[in-house]
């Protein structure tokens, strides 16, 4: 590695932290490479210089000032309280983590550029939504609780790092539902059930981002230094009735809180993570605009929304095992669902 950019990652203990950091050494504009986590990473990190950091601790600043850093790629909010160890820490590694990082980012001289690894979940999901967001939308109800949450406190804490260091180029990356072989998130696990319980009466349309491209397109942030906040999914949407019918897993219909019942006792079990944004999703489903993506940041997504669901796709194992008994036991415990009745006008979701 020679010279080049000096870039630190953060979140580089989980799997796709650490392919990222690894694909940026390899990249010629890019001269060293900092990875940073609480917890080292499983598997083999090539060149990158791992630092055991917590980036809730001030020490941050001083590993950017040593090094020089000048580009901080922020990769590390998580998705799922089960692997953070529970809602509160996921809250405090998420908001508190990044306010530190932040501060550490404000205060360093060499910094010139910041990447945000964002998620379209900041948009929520609701009966009155448009048809696609672009990135100047709000949601159309504030999210009170949960991941979303973090994600819209932490988006408006990088706002305000862009107000206070104008000379920083900042780069928000919301990207769509993020799936592929190696992905382990909520959309994910609920895909990864052996029975796939959905919302009654409603057939959401989902967008996804392959893995791959999420990779690419972090790199492609780093290098091409342009600013602003951008959606990125693959081209197209899949509808959740489509996406059940390619994996050929059998659906159950329910009301949507046997779903939330359902989510909760998954959860327990450990099978799979639903909080009430995930079923949010699940029912209205979410569209987003991805005209800056292309005409502004030039990025261009190998995988489309479909092509992404069928790599994730192809790899499944049979259904069966402990899920099943899980799912099947719960499904008998349920109240029946009441007396469908559809009112004059009724939404499709």
């Amino acid at each position: 590695m020679g010279t080049g950019r000096v870039v630190l990652v953060t979140g580089v203990s989980r799997d796709l932290g650490r392919r990222f950091a690894r694909a940026l050494v390899a990249d010629p504009a890019v001269g060293k490479v900092i990875g940073v986590d609480v917890t080292p990473p499983r598997g083999d990190i090539g060149d990158v210089s791992f630092v055991r950091a917590d980036i809730r601790n001030p020490v941050i600043a001083k590993i950017i000032a040593k090094e020089d850093v000048d580009t901080v790629v922020h990769m590390s909010v998580i998705a799922t309280p089960g692997t953070a160890g529970g809602r509160n820490t996921m809250k405090e590694l998420n908001v508190i983590g990044t306010m530190q990082l932040l501060a550490a980012c404000q205060k360093a001289p060499s910094l010139q550029h910041l990447v945000v690894k964002s998620t379209t979940t900041v948009y929520g999901a609701s009966s009155r939504d448009p048809a696609m967001f672009t990135e100047d939308m709000e949601p159309r109800r504030a999210p009170r609780a949960g991941y979303a949450k973090d994600v819209a406190e932490i988006e408006g804490y990088v706002r305000g790092l862009a107000r206070r260091r104008p000379d920083v180029r900042v780069t928000t990356i919301r990207a769509a539902n993020v799936i592929g072989p190696h992905v382990t998130s909520p959309i994910t696990s609920y895909f990864r059930l052996p029975v796939i319980p959905i919302v009654l009466g409603h057939d959401p349309r989902l967008q996804f981002l392959h893995e791959q491209d999420l990779m690419d397109v972090l790199q492609h942030a780093v290098v091409s230094d342009i600013p602003g906040t951008f959606n990125v999914a693959g081209d197209g949407i899949l509808m959740l009735s489509q996406a059940i019918r390619r994996l050929q897993r059998p659906s159950v219909p329910m009301p949507a809180f046997a779903v939330g019942t359902l989510g909760s006792a998954l959860r327990s079990a450990r099978v799979a993570d639903f909080s009430p944004e995930q079923i949010g999703f699940l029912t209205y489903g979410r569209g987003v605009d991805t005209t800056r993506m292309r005409e502004i940041l030039d990025f261009h997504p190998k995988f489309s929304s479909a092509e992404a669901f069928a790599d994730f796709g192809s790899l499944l194992p049979p259904t069966g095992g402990h899920s099943e008994k899980v799912l099947a036991g719960l499904a008998r415990a349920l109240p029946p669902p009441p007396p469908a009745e559809q009112p004059a006008g009724a939404e499709h979701g």
